[in-house]
């Protein structure tokens, strides 16, 4: 584990370590509780405000642990309802992450490493490569960060491992963050409403069909066949679409869980009635769910959007074929917080 602050973080998981620390201090064990509540329920910035805690509990929590390793660089806000974060970490490193407002829903977007390492050409996140994963303790961070932008009376509901990096390259972390994040004394999200997105590591889909088969599970195809996935998804060069759509497989047969395939449609690359007619032969007869998701701007990247046409077209081939498909709304996109906007720096084009 890598431990970046000079204090513990608080929000590194670990079950006995506030328990440890408060009966050192001869503090009875319904105090951890308390603590947890205030943080994960009641939205707290310090500690401080946990009003039903002795002062001198108070003092001495915030003299021995740190709340929080990052700070908010920059707060964007779309008139969508999408608002962005972009933190800076304590080794200085910086990610980005996303709430989502879609009716009654609140979804947020979450990063696990700082950049990313799998190399998709069309993509903001990995421009820079890979720099480090993230703690579990940073990636619970950000959900709080989040969480602490909504109304008192709007509740988070959703949570997608979509943000920066992989997941699957970090999976330790990523789980124990998604422990908390679902326990009833965390943000008591349900694992039916968690989403884990992978561009397909067959062997960590493998580990994740063993170990905790509960999240819902997204893998980003991209492309129908091995030639042109080669060229947008470079690490399929080590893997093929077939070993992921196998693995992918193994987890809908172990979870039950409805898989979901995710599509960014690139004008005159992916998008055209061949490479829907491959995509329909490759998932027919899948309990599936096709997220087709028309490309968003990345500024200095040369790709562009699919005309409504083309993109029209691509939908009714799918759909004659019988495959259950969904359009993703674009959300966000005027402040670079879409699929596939994300990144570690912002682009002067976007400062404002």
């Amino acid at each position: 584990m890598v431990e970046l602050a000079e204090k513990p973080h608080l929000l590194q998981p670990d079950p006995e370590k506030l328990n440890r620390w408060l009966q050192e201090r001869g503090q009875p064990p319904f105090r951890a509780r308390q603590v947890k509540k205030w943080l994960f329920e009641k939205r707290v910035t310090g500690f401080q405000e946990m009003t039903d805690l002795p002062r001198k509990l108070r003092d001495e929590l915030a003299d021995h642990f740190e709340l929080w390793t990052t700070q908010v660089v920059r707060h964007q806000q779309a008139s969508d309802g999408t608002e962005k974060l972009l933190l800076q970490l304590a080794d200085g490193g910086r990610i980005e992450c996303v709430l989502l407002r879609d009716g009654i829903r609140r979804s947020i977007c979450i990063s696990s490493q700082v950049g990313c390492a799998m190399g998709c050409v069309f993509c903001a996140s990995g421009l820079d490569g890979v720099e480090r994963n993230l703690t579990s303790g940073e990636i619970l961070e950000q959900m709080l960060r989040l969480q602490h932008l909504l109304e008192p009376e709007e509740r988070l509901s959703h949570i997608v491992m979509m943000g920066m990096g992989e997941p699957l390259a970090n999976l330790n972390q990523v789980l124990d963050a998604l422990d908390e994040a679902s326990s009833s004394t965390g943000l008591g999200i349900s694992a039916r409403r968690i989403t884990i997105s992978t561009v397909g590591l067959p062997e960590a889909m493998d580990r994740l069909t063993r170990t905790v088969p509960r999240y819902h599970l997204a893998v980003s195809l991209h492309a129908p066949n091995d030639a042109l996935r080669d060229q947008l998804v470079p690490i399929n060069r080590r893997i093929g679409i077939q070993r992921v759509i196998a693995a992918a497989d193994r987890y809908f047969d172990a979870s039950g869980r409805r898989l979901t395939f995710e599509y960014v449609l690139l004008a005159d690359i992916n998008d055209r009635p061949e490479h829907a007619q491959q995509l329909a032969s490759l998932l027919r007869g899948r309990p599936a769910l096709l997220n087709v998701i028309p490309y968003n701007l990345v500024p200095g990247l040369p790709y562009r959007t699919p005309l409504t046409s083309a993109v029209q077209r691509f939908r009714e081939i799918l759909e004659q074929a019988g495959l259950v498909i969904k359009f993703r709304q674009r959300k966000g996109d005027q402040i670079a917080a879409a699929c596939g906007q994300l990144r570690r720096i912002t682009p002067a084009s976007q400062k404002q």
